[in-house]
């Protein structure tokens, strides 16, 4: 019914930059938030950002002055701009959506699957 796609990930060298995209598609009524989290290997995932319906922003310490979560809603995609990357930014970064389905007032999650992002020393 619905699909997160993500596109940007890759590899950088410590310092350098890198512009996350993720266009959501498919029966969507009205998206009330999306974010941006991060899983590294043998960690939890936590929440790198999020931006809800009107522009209101979140981040975790770790990513605050570096990252920047911005939000196109006529298409439906959320971007993540980061800079002066570093090692521990290192992860595998999910895309996700809190929204309505057609014809519901559930609020529900979605996930992309995944796209990888390796900071090099």
């Amino acid at each position: 019914q619905v699909q997160l796609v993500e596109s940007g990930g890759g590899l950088v060298q410590a310092g350098g930059s890198l512009r996350l995209s993720c266009a959501a598609s498919g029966s969507i009524s009205s998206i009330n938030a999306m974010a941006w989290y991060r899983q590294a290997p043998g960690k939890q995932r936590e929440l790198v950002a999020n931006i809800i319906t009107g522009g209101s922003t979140t981040y975790a310490d770790s990513v605050k002055g570096r990252f920047t979560i911005s939000r196109d809603n006529a298409n439906n995609t959320v971007l993540l701009q980061m800079s002066s990357l570093k090692p521990e930014d290192t992860a595998v970064y999910y895309c996700n959506a809190r929204l309505r389905l057609l014809f519901s007032a559930i609020l529900r999650n979605y996930w992309g699957q995944g796209t990888q992002v390796t900071v090099s020393s």
